[in-house]
């Protein structure tokens, strides 16, 4: 819980330090501007609030692992969802109003999740977790959008260490098999999820795990 209080904290911080130009940057959501990936953070954020505030007795259905649909088709950046989202962030019309709408409810999720109790089950899209396997879940929410926060904005501070660690093994979990040690914690996330293009000589290292690669989280 204490990492994806860090997790949330610095990719919050780097949104509010983003200069208003960084908006209109590209992210490393295929079709996504910054201003886009922002506000799919605070719905995100609005998604957290919902899910503590939906506790069950039913015993939990998922963890922070089965808990996502995984595919092995990248996105178009054509989905309905995506684009209502599209929609959604240019109506702000100006970055400050994203930034203030981001720290409002992404502090108020911050708040639940500290005084969430790990142990009670929640509800989540028709499935029932843990809070503290929910919330690993989005240490790799948030770790993975950090990184296509700043796939384009070379100044921005990258994620927490502590959180590209613990999505690497999440990952890692997910696909039933290791990153070689040579990769880091952030290209096993990077190429592992497709946000780059695996190279000849990582392919190699990555035998057979390479055919079941990328996994698309969703």
């Amino acid at each position: 819980m204490d990492l994806f209080t860090r997790s949330w904290t610095a990719l919050r911080r780097a949104v509010a330090e983003l200069p208003d130009e960084a908006f209109a940057q590209r992210s490393g959501c295929v079709g996504w501007l910054v201003r886009d990936l922002v506000c799919h953070l605070v719905l995100d954020a609005q998604d957290v609030l919902i899910t503590l505030a939906t506790p069950t007795e039913t015993e939990p259905t998922r963890d922070e692992v089965t808990y996502w649909e995984v595919s092995t088709t990248p996105p178009a950046g054509d989905d309905p969802l995506d684009a209502l989202v599209v929609r959604l962030a240019a109506a702000y019309e100006e970055p400050w109003l994203l930034k203030f709408h981001l720290d409002d409810v992404g502090s108020a999720a911050g708040r639940a999740a500290e005084l969430a109790d790990p142990d009670l089950r929640v509800g989540t899209r028709g499935e029932v977790l843990t809070v503290a396997a929910y919330l690993s879940v989005y240490v790799m929410e948030w770790t993975l959008h950090h990184l296509d926060l700043v796939a384009y904005l070379a100044d921005v501070p990258e994620p927490p260490v502590e959180g590209l660690a613990r999505s690497r093994e999440m990952l890692e979990r997910i696909a039933g098999s290791a990153f070689p040690p040579s990769f880091s914690d952030k290209d096993a996330l990077l190429v592992g999820t497709g946000r780059r293009a695996v190279t000849d000589a990582e392919r190699n290292e990555l035998g057979e795990l390479a055919t079941r690669i990328p996994l698309v989280l969703g």
